[in-house]
């Protein structure tokens, strides 16, 4: 399995943080991608990349909750690193209207210009887009109308935690994007179960999110990248599959993506 979408270079992970590893490779899991937040965590992302070489992949990117006022000289860190170095995706970048809509502005201007950097080095991007607390502020919806705002038809990577609807899912799958499976799928009123069952294998990739958003019975506590073997389960009974073939798509679907 891949594990598309893990913080695991974050301090909640500090007082085990190999054990939790080794109990994720153990697993099975491959590989773990890990999204960049801002300048702050590039160089425990990286020190991770260089401890477990091949297993542990670097974005780089700027998180929506992470841009303010200074998000220009962020954009500037960022732009000096992909100068100095490979990284296979863009990462995480996109909306948030959960907590603050103070930088909607701003953030839409650093997605749009983080969008031109996928572009100039041709890499995937990973989407952060949370609605507001009370669903009238769309980030999903707003996410595509950038997105084909901008208009670069090779233009792809994965909406991850994608938690829309079925609406949602075939419109970020029309402008060849995945959809990021993670502990959502697990919760009872999570939604996803309504209609994953008519979205093909071919757009989805597994993640945890780790430390966040565990998957049932784990909710509320620490999440851990093994557990993406409960979001697997979830989603082979979900879609009336075998959990094989779950893990053999899904990985499949990630390593496609970023096989150039």
């Amino acid at each position: 399995m891949i594990e598309t979408h893990a913080h695991i270079y974050d301090e909640q992970f500090d007082e085990d943080r190999d054990l939790m590893l080794e109990r994720a490779f153990d697993t099975g899991i491959s590989q773990i991608w890990m999204p960049n937040c801002d300048h702050e965590t590039i160089p425990k992302m990286l020190a991770l990349e260089e401890q477990y070489p091949g297993k542990c992949l670097s974005m780089m990117g700027i998180h929506p909750c992470y841009i303010d006022e200074n998000y220009q000289k962020e954009l500037e860190t960022m732009e000096q690193w992909l100068t100095k170095r490979h990284f296979f995706m863009i990462g995480e970048i996109g909306l948030d209207f959960y907590w603050d809509l103070t930088f909607v502005p701003q953030q839409e201007e650093a997605f749009l210009h983080q969008l031109a950097l996928a572009k100039k080095y041709n890499l995937p991007i990973c989407i952060h887009s949370r609605n507001s607390k009370d669903n009238t502020q769309n980030a999903i919806i707003r996410c595509c109308e950038l997105i084909e705002q901008f208009g670069w038809e090779d233009l792809r990577g994965i909406f991850h935690c994608f938690s829309g609807n079925h609406e949602e899912a075939r419109r970020v799958i029309g402008l060849n994007f995945l959809l990021g499976i993670g502990g959502v799928v697990t919760f009872k009123n999570g939604g996803l179960d309504k209609f994953l069952p008519e979205i093909d294998l071919n757009h989805i990739v597994l993640e945890t999110d780790s430390p966040y958003l565990a998957p049932v019975p784990h909710r509320g506590k620490r999440n851990e990248v093994f557990y993406i073997d409960l979001v697997a389960h979830k989603l082979a009974e979900v879609k009336g599959v075998s959990v094989a073939d779950v893990k053999r798509i899904t990985t499949e679907n990630a390593l496609n993506l970023i096989k150039n």
